[in-house]
């Protein structure tokens, strides 16, 4: 079993920056990919950004592509999403997830952590 489990997230000012964290603990596994997704109130959950832990791959959604970034430390196993210049339509509850296949489909990743709530005021 794999818990995930994020922080970081909180009520931020167009334009501002946030780091996400995503700490991983339980049975893990060196060929895993890490994904970032959110889900906006009234919307679907959709793909931000993936990263395949071993070789550190990346892989980003057009709408965040340039503004966030995805990196890894396998020593503490955790996950990152930095995030900059922040749009209101970047509000939602972000959720990091741990999957088997470097996928962006949200099917295709297994373990889930509980969400952490980002808001950008205008």
């Amino acid at each position: 079993q794999v818990q995930l489990v994020e922080s970081g997230g909180g009520l931020v000012q167009a334009g501002d920056s946030l780091r996400l964290s995503c700490a991983a603990s339980g049975r893990t596994f060196s060929s895993y990919t890490m994904g970032w997704f959110r889900q906006a109130p009234g919307k679907e959950r959709e793909f931000v950004a993936r990263i395949r832990w071993s070789g550190g791959d990346t892989f980003y959604a057009d709408s965040v592509k340039g503004r966030f970034t995805i990196s890894r430390d396998a020593g503490k196993n955790t996950m990152y999403l930095r995030m900059d210049s922040l749009k209101p339509e970047d509000t939602a509850v972000y959720y990091c997830a741990q999957g088997t296949y470097y996928s962006s489909a949200a099917e295709n990743y297994a373990y889930w952590g509980q969400g952490t709530q980002v808001t950008v005021s205008s």
